[in-house]
């Protein structure tokens, strides 16, 4: 499909609405956001500095990650991993629907529609080029915005745990971004980060 700037927009500006209704609020320099129009903001930011080749459908999928997360809070499902894996498999089909829907409204056809879906589902990401792509955004927004608020709640060896897995997670690629991250974090989480780094 031959991309259309207007339309490419039209989703973008469609997806900021719909994150604009998010009733949690974060504060950045001073001025309020809905909390998911600014994490959208910040994948679509880290993914056109990492991946500034990246494709339309991964540009779509990245602004639409998080899409309304709050429909479906934590709070709905046992507090245990198993409870914690059914939500998170719940929450990726809602933003891979809810993208569709809003995609389809702006007149993307299905083959991108569902690329887009693929992505979000974060089908064979180790497999897929621009799915790992995705996952590194993923890993990069989290390690530069929310690393340190979401490290308050946990102990260090548990945060230790938490970087071993974000960093399994991502490309070579994706691991030099991050050391570039690495030393704009606080001195008790940049130690965090180099114990889980360091060779076992």
């Amino acid at each position: 499909m031959t991309f259309d700037p207007a339309r490419f927009a039209a989703a973008i500006a469609r997806f900021d609405a719909a994150n604009s209704e998010d009733p949690h609020k974060e504060v950045f320099e001073g001025t309020g956001y809905p909390k998911e129009l600014l994490y959208a903001q910040r994948m679509s930011a880290w993914l056109d500095r990492f991946a500034p080749e990246a494709s339309e459908a991964l540009k779509l999928a990245a602004r639409a990650q998080h899409i309304q997360r709050w429909a479906i809070p934590r709070s709905e499902y046992p507090m245990t991993r198993k409870g914690y894996d059914e939500w998170r498999n719940r929450l990726a089909r809602f933003h891979a629907d809810t993208a569709a829907e809003i995609l389809r409204k702006v007149g993307y056809d299905e083959e991108t529609i569902q690329r887009v879906e693929s992505l979000l589902l974060k089908d064979r990401i180790k497999l897929d080029p621009e799915g790992q792509t995705l996952e590194d955004v993923i890993c990069l927004v989290f390690l530069e915005f929310y690393f340190a608020p979401f490290a308050k709640d946990y102990a260090e060896p548990k945060l230790v745990g938490i970087v071993r897995k974000t960093w399994r997670k991502m490309s070579e690629r994706g691991h030099e971004a991050a050391l570039g991250l690495a030393p704009k974090l606080p001195p008790d989480l940049l130690a965090v980060v180099q114990k889980a780094l360091a060779p076992a």
